[in-house]
């Protein structure tokens, strides 16, 4: 088959002519039909990066497809069912995975495979697809996921008044996933006005530019009260101590932006406001059946994330094209054709 594999950090992804794996057992071996590009595909192959993926490793972890073998015990699935994957698997039977959270088991090893023609798939980590829901719909169920796992950390409720900062595909799930619990107000923030009209899409109710007059155009736009709950989703060192300087009193600041830079923050002011600062990675086996479940619902509004799909073979220029600003949201890779 043919994998983007990564080699080295600085070092573009390189295509070659991989064996087919073979599914163990309770694994299923998945055919990829489509696989976004994550931000941290760019910032784990990045030069000077302290995480990097392991040399040799095929990365792609936001994929869908069909599943075309099964590995021993296997009884969950079918082949030629149409699945999103975990791109993660745990030990299975400690407490976290029996609740559904494989990212909280000690044991928790990363599959990918996405940016290949087939990867191998943890079989009660695989959310079958309803008819209703495409394999490229399916492709944004991991970084939907995310976004679901955030604002459930976050407890937003129909009174919250939620901020936004940063307007790459988790913060825009967050949006999402805030609209779609009914917040009353959805202020979205970045540097850049380019994705306003698509935080709009998603379900925010208003934009302010991330420049010198922000926190006046933020006490504006939240009418002179300060949001219950930050979501930081920019990644970028000084996010976290903005967010903490935005949110109200007892209010919370949820970061999932993945940042591995050296950043700081005045914890005092934090303290004096008695907030709550929660860091997010990963998601649940619930929000992953969420996801589905909403864009089974027809709640398809992520497509608009979706700024083009390309082939496997122009996946290492268009990775390292991507590490400049430009249109793009989210490229979906097809290993297959």
């Amino acid at each position: 088959m043919k994998a983007a594999v990564f080699r080295s950090a600085g070092e573009a992804l390189a295509i070659e002519d991989r064996p087919v794996p073979e599914p163990g057992p309770g694994q299923v071996l998945v055919a990829v039909h489509s696989c976004g590009i994550c931000g941290s595909d760019l910032a784990m192959t990045a030069s000077g990066s302290p995480a990097t993926f392991a040399p040799g490793c095929v990365p792609g972890h936001e994929y869908s497809g069909k599943v075309v073998a099964l590995g021993q015990g296997v009884t969950s699935l079918r082949i030629g069912d149409a699945v999103s994957a975990f791109p993660v698997a745990g030990c299975g039977t400690c407490e976290a995975c029996r609740a559904g959270d494989p990212y909280g088991c000690s044991a928790c090893a990363y599959l990918m495979g996405g940016f290949g023609e087939f990867a191998i798939a943890a079989a009660d980590l695989c959310a079958p697809l309803p008819a209703g829901v495409s394999l490229d719909d399916a492709a944004l169920v991991e970084p939907l996921a995310c976004g679901a796992q955030a604002v459930r950390l976050g407890a937003v409720g129909p009174a919250s008044r939620v901020l936004v900062m940063g307007l790459g595909p988790i913060g825009l799930a967050a949006i999402w996933w805030a609209a779609r619990a009914g917040c009353r107000q959805i202020v979205a923030a970045a540097p850049s006005p380019r994705r306003s009209e698509l935080a709009g899409t998603m379900g925010a109710s208003a934009f302010i530019p991330m420049d010198d007059a922000f926190l006046q155009a933020l006490a504006d736009a939240f009418g002179g009260q300060a949001p219950d709950v930050v979501f930081e989703g920019a990644g970028k060192p000084g996010a976290i101590a903005t967010a903490l300087g935005c949110v109200g009193n007892r209010g919370t600041v949820v970061s999932s932006g993945m940042c591995f830079e050296h950043d700081s923050f005045v914890p005092g002011f934090a303290v004096m406001k008695q907030v709550r600062l929660q860091f997010s990675m990963g998601y649940l086996a619930q929000d992953f059946r969420d996801c589905v479940a909403a864009l089974e619902a027809g709640h398809v509004e992520p497509r608009a994330m979706v700024t083009r799909s390309i082939s496997l073979d122009r996946l290492p220029q268009t990775l390292e094209a991507l590490r400049e600003p430009g249109a793009d949201c989210k490229v979906l890779v097809r290993p297959v054709g």
